[in-house]
C-alpha cells in the first residue's frame, strides 16, 4: 500500500502515516493498535483511497497473518464499521472480500466476528443478488469446514431480497449444510435453521425446514441435538398451535429422553419456553411428567436446570397437579446431595407461595423454607432470604414471624458475611410489613449490633439500614431507639467502631432534621479531636455532609472553627478533608 503523501509543512496526516506504517509492524501489539484505528485511517485517506488501497491491503494482511488471531479479530470487527468510510451503501460491497477471507479462519472468534460484520454489510447492500449471493455460494460450497460453518448464519440476512431462483438455490445450499459430513457444520446449520425459517414462507417451512429439523434432532452428535432444542422453541412459535403440537412436540418428547445429559440439560433450561408452544392440556398431560423426570435426573446439572423452572412451570398448570406431581420432587430437591441443586431450588421456591396459596404454603412449603434457611451451603440461604417478600405477602407477617423469623435472626449472625448482608438489605422491608411494635421486640437490637460487625461492608450497610428504618418509623422512633446507642458508640475504645458511629451520625443527620441534629453535632465535633487520624477525617467528612442542614449561626460559631483547626492538622488526609468541608461551608 502506498504511503500517505504529506504536503510540506502539513503535520495533520503525520499520525495517520504512523498508523499505516504500524499495520506492517513486526510487533503484534503495534499492529493491533493500528487496526483499532482503521476508521481514523480511512477518514484521513478518504473513501476512494480506502476502497482502492486500504481495503485490498487489509485483505492481504488477513491472508498472511493466520496465526495473529487477536489482530484478525479486531480487523473483523472494524471492517464492519467502515461502510460510511468506503463511500456508503453503494460501495459497501468492497468490504466483502477481506471479510470473506476472515471467514476462512480456523479460530471461531475471528470467524464469528467476521460473520457479524458481513451481516451488517449485507443489510445495506443495494444489490445483494449480484454481490452477496456469489460470496454465500463460495462459502457454503468451499472445501474448508470453516467457510461452510461461516456460511450458515448468513442465509437469513439476504433471503427476502433476492430472486426466486436464488432463493431456491439458497435453500438447496442450506439443505446441504444440514447434511454435511462434519458435525460442526451441521451444528452451525442447526443453529441458523430457526432464523432462516423465520424468513421463509409457510409452504417452505413445512416442506423443507421441518424435515431438516427432524433429521438434525436425531443427529448422532449430541452437539447438534443440543442446538435442536432452540429450534423447537423457534418453530413452535412460527407454526400454528395445532401444527406445532403435531410436528414439534414429538421432537420435544424425544429430546426430553435423550441419552446425552447435555441435551436433557438444554431441554430443562428451555422448559417453560417449550411449554409456551403447546396447549395447556398437553402441558399438564405430558410436560408435567417430563419435568418430574428431569427433576429426578441422575445428573445434578440437569436437576439444577430443571429446579430453576419449577415455579414458572407451576404457574402454567393447576394447583392440584402442582401439589400432586411437582411438590414431592420439590421436597426431594430441598435435601438433594448437590448444593447447586438446593441453591437453584432456593432461588425459586418462594415463587411457589403465590401459586399454591396460603394454606398449602403454611402446611407444605414452610418446612422446606426453614430447611433451606438452615442449609449448609450459604448460596441456598442467600437465595431464600432474597425472596422473603414473596412469602410474607401470601402468609402474612404474624405467620412469617412465628415460623421463619427465628431462623432469620439466627442468620443475622451467620459466619458468611454475605448472608448477614442479605439479611440487612431485607430489614427495611420486614420493618414495613411488621410494624414498629413488632419490630422493636424482635429486630431492633440486632440493627445496632451490626454496627460493631468485624466486616466493614456489614458496618457500612448497617449505617444505611438505620437511615432507611428512620424513614420507615420516623424521627421520633430514631431519637428513642437509635440515637442513644450510636452516640454511646462514639466513645467506644475501638477506633473502628468510633468511625462507624461517626458515619452513622452523618447518614442519620440527613434525615432527622435540624432539631435532632443539634443533639448529634457535639459528638461529631468531639470526634474532630480524636487521637486517631481516621476518626478525625471521618468527622470532617460528616461535617461536610451536614453543612446544608446546619444553621448559619451554628456553622460560624462551632463548625468552621473546628474545621479551621483541622485544616492545619499534622495528618495530610485530615487536612484534605477539612479543607473540602470548609469549602462546602463557605459555599
Amino acid at each position: 500500500m502506498a504511503d500517505v503523501e504529506m504536503m510540506e509543512g502539513d503535520d495533520a496526516l503525520a499520525p495517520i502515516k504512523i498508523l499505516i506504517d504500524e499495520l506492517r509492524n513486526d510487533d503484534c501489539q503495534q499492529r493491533l493498535k493500528s487496526v483499532r484505528r482503521l476508521m481514523t485511517i480511512s477518514t484521513a485517506l478518504g473513501p476512494e483511497r480506502t476502497r482502492e488501497e486500504l481495503v485490498p491491503y487489509l485483505n492481504e494482511m488477513a491472508a498472511e497473518m493466520e496465526d495473529e488471531d487477536e489482530v484478525l479479530l479486531a480487523m473483523a470487527e472494524e471492517l464492519g464499521n467502515l461502510i460510511e468510510h468506503v463511500g456508503g451503501n453503494d460501495h459497501a460491497h468492497v468490504l466483502l472480500l477481506p471479510l470473506e477471507t476472515l471467514c476462512a479462519m480456523e479460530e471461531a472468534l475471528v470467524r464469528d466476528k467476521a460473520v457479524e460484520s458481513l451481516n451488517k454489510v449485507a443489510v445495506v447492500l443495494p444489490n445483494a443478488e449480484e454481490t452477496f449471493v456469489p460470496l454465500l455460494r463460495r462459502l457454503a460450497t468451499g472445501d474448508y469446514n470453516s467457510t461452510r460453518i461461516a456460511a450458515a448464519p448468513l442465509f437469513a440476512t439476504v433471503y427476502k431480497r433476492v430472486s426466486d431462483a436464488s432463493k431456491t438455490d439458497m435453500r438447496q445450499m442450506f439443505s446441504q449444510l444440514c447434511k454435511d459430513d462434519i458435525p460442526m457444520v451441521r451444528k452451525a446449520a442447526c443453529s441458523a435453521l430457526g432464523g432462516l425459517a423465520s424468513e421463509l414462507g409457510a409452504s417452505a417451512v413445512h416442506t423443507e425446514v421441518l424435515p431438516l429439523f427432524a433429521k438434525l434432532a436425531q443427529d448422532d452428535q449430541d452437539s447438534v441435538r443440543i442446538v435442536a432444542v432452540d429450534n423447537c422453541v423457534t418453530l413452535g412459535k412460527l407454526l400454528p398451535p395445532d401444527k406445532a403440537q403435531s410436528l414439534v412436540f414429538p421432537v420435544i418428547r424425544q429430546l426430553q429422553q435423550d441419552k446425552s445429559w447435555r441435551v436433557r440439560y438444554m431441554v430443562a433450561d428451555h422448559f417453560n419456553e417449550l411449554c409456551d408452544t403447546i396447549s395447556k392440556d398437553v402441558v399438564e398431560g405430558e410436560m408435567a411428567p417430563g419435568l418430574v423426570k428431569l427433576l429426578k435426573d441422575a445428573e445434578a446439572e440437569v436437576r439444577t436446570a430443571a429446579a430453576f423452572k419449577v415455579a414458572g412451570f407451576c404457574s402454567k398448570i393447576s394447583v392440584e397437579l402442582a401439589l400432586q406431581q411437582l411438590l414431592p420432587c420439590v421436597r426431594d430437591l430441598a435435601v438433594d446431595s448437590s448444593q447447586h441443586v438446593r441453591a437453584a431450588l432456593a432461588s425459586v421456591i418462594m415463587g411457589l407461595a403465590p401459586v399454591v396459596g396460603k394454606s398449602h404454603t403454611i402446611e407444605q412449603l414452610l418446612p422446606l423454607f426453614l430447611a433451606l434457611l438452615k442449609d449448609d451451603h450459604h448460596e441456598a440461604r442467600l437465595n431464600i432470604i432474597s425472596k422473603l417478600d414473596a412469602v410474607s405477602s401470601v402468609i402474612g407477617v404474624e405467620c412469617l414471624a412465628q415460623s421463619l423469623l427465628p431462623a432469620i435472626i439466627e442468620l443475622a449472625e451467620d459466619k458468611q458475611w454475605r448472608v448477614r448482608l442479605a439479611i440487612i438489605h431485607h430489614i427495611p422491608l420486614l420493618a414495613t410489613q411488621m410494624g414498629m411494635k413488632f419490630f422493636e421486640e424482635r429486630l431492633s437490637k440486632m440493627c445496632i449490633t451490626w454496627l460493631a460487625d468485624s466486616v466493614y461492608t456489614i458496618r457500612e450497610a448497617a449505617t444505611e439500614n438505620l437511615k432507611k428504618l428512620t424513614e420507615v418509623f420516623g424521627v421520633e422512633w430514631a431519637n428513642l431507639n437509635v440515637m442513644p446507642q450510636v452516640l454511646e458508640m462514639c466513645g467506644h475504645s475501638n477506633y473502628l467502631y468510633r468511625m462507624t458511629a461517626i458515619s452513622s451520625l452523618a447518614v442519620l443527620g440527613s434525615v432527622v432534621g435540624r432539631d435532632s441534629l443539634k443533639g448529634l453535632l457535639p459528638a461529631i465535633l468531639s470526634a474532630a479531636k480524636d487521637p486517631v487520624p481516621n476518626c478525625r477525617f471521618n468527622a470532617c467528612k460528616a461535617l461536610q455532609v451536614l453543612v446544608p442542614q446546619l444553621e448559619p449561626a451554628t456553622l460560624d460559631s462551632t463548625v468552621k472553627p473546628a474545621l479551621q483547626a483541622l485544616s492545619s492538622d499534622e495528618d495530610p488526609d485530615v487536612k484534605f478533608f477539612a479543607s473540602k468541608a470548609l469549602n462546602a461551608a463557605a459555599a
